[in-house]
């Protein structure tokens, strides 16, 4: 593989350079989202023969082998075994407070709780989607299948087919799945499409985007269903169907059976929302407001993973409040590596981008939050433009 070299498509103050930006910098995603009006894309072009850069496969190569050698690629059973463990405490504690409590609007403290429960849950059920919790591939899928379906009640298949293709293709524009248009739109271009009402809530979707979370959860319920019962090749249908339907069903009749019929609604309602805006608000800072890249792009494993990712800090419970996403970088980097490996990890990467000018991002939960609503919010006013029409003739009235 040549050596490749990095051409912003946007103003250089958008798209840092790779050989001249910080290597741990809070305020560079933050650049990325506030300056200028344009989506963040970053091209790559190969460089002539005897360029500078190393070999990219060599370099990606000579970071993998350190973290092997550091044995932080070894598997940590016993920490998800206590996890599991303690979820399962947790539900049943749920469970009998529900039982305790009976008729009373208490109930919706204890649906609250549930949908934290679950997203911790569904954090388990996307490491064992990566092989990171047992040495054998079978073993991860069977607990997978089981956690997704039976526990958080959303297709393992789907969420394997979705997050499978956005790994290898990372904010890269037509072949991530993450940033395709469906309620908000991540590109300009998607924006652009929009028209009546829709084009009015783009334009605004940024300060939208959280609240809508609220429905997130019913919508990964339903993307799960759509995927189980339709056309397309699906890894164990009926076993998922099965799971599927048994756990959306038992759950339904217990809520219906146990409580009156508006709390019974309230409670699902109360859950159900818990439940999207933890997921939304755990994954979306992880991407969101880093660079794009075009569909034809080429560029480096490496790279590919850490200018598009976005770590967070904050210490022991922020790694537990994003089930160990705030090492985003090092996921992407490392997809199987079990959590509690990943803050060394973090230390290796680290130095190796800064050591090799690689633009390596890190901000606190509150500044990416606010990175991704402006980040969306400069999306969504390209909404309703014709697709078609010059923006400096249109500001003159051309």
């Amino acid at each position: 593989m040549s050596s490749l070299s990095m051409n912003a498509s946007v103003p250089p103050t958008s798209v840092p350079s790779m050989s001249s930006a910080p290597s741990n910098s809070s305020a560079s995603s933050a650049a990325l989202a506030a300056s200028g009006t344009s989506t963040p894309v970053v091209t790559f072009t190969r460089t002539k023969p005897g360029g500078n850069r190393a070999n990219p496969t060599t370099e990606y190569s000579a970071l993998l082998r350190t973290v092997r050698d550091a044995g932080l690629l070894r598997r940590s059973t016993g920490y998800y075994y206590a996890m599991f463990g303690s979820l399962l405490v947790a539900l049943g504690g749920v469970i009998t407070g529900f039982i305790l409590l009976g008729d009373s609007w208490y109930q919706l403290l204890m649906a609250a709780v549930l949908g934290v429960i679950l997203t911790q849950f569904a954090f388990l059920a996307h490491e064992a989607s990566h092989r990171a919790v047992f040495e054998s591939g079978k073993a991860n899928d069977i607990v997978g299948r089981m956690l997704a379906n039976l526990f958080v009640g959303i297709s393992y298949s789907w969420w394997m087919t979705k997050h499978s293709r956005h790994h290898a293709n990372p904010n890269i524009i037509g072949k991530d799945p993450d940033i395709d248009q469906d309620v908000v739109s991540f590109t300009e271009d998607d924006a652009a499409k929009t028209r009546g009402i829709y084009a009015w809530f783009t334009k605004r979707q940024g300060n939208f985007f959280f609240p809508i979370l609220v429905l997130e959860g019913l919508n990964l319920h339903v993307h799960g269903f759509r995927t189980v019962f339709g056309k397309g090749k699906v890894d164990k249908r009926a076993v998922e169907i099965t799971m599927l339907l048994a756990r959306i069903g038992a759950y339904v009749a217990v809520i219906f059976l146990m409580l009156p019929l508006g709390m019974a609604f309230a409670f699902i309602g109360v859950q159900l929302a818990v439940f999207g805006v933890y997921m939304g608000s755990s994954f979306a800072p992880n991407h969101v407001g880093m660079p794009m890249l075009p569909k034809d792009s080429r560029v480096d494993f490496l790279r590919r993973q850490v200018l598009t990712s976005r770590n967070i800090s904050g210490g022991w419970f922020i790694n537990w409040f994003m089930g160990g996403l705030n090492y985003q970088v090092e996921h992407h980097l490392f997809p199987n590596m079990a959590r509690p490996h990943l803050k060394a990890a973090q230390q290796i990467a680290r130095e190796y981008c800064e050591t090799h000018t690689i633009l390596y991002t890190e901000t606190t939960l509150p500044e990416a939050y606010g990175i991704v609503i402006t980040y969306l919010n400069k999306v969504g006013l390209a909404a309703g433009r014709d697709a078609f029409q010059c923006p400096a003739a249109s500001a003159y009235g051309r």
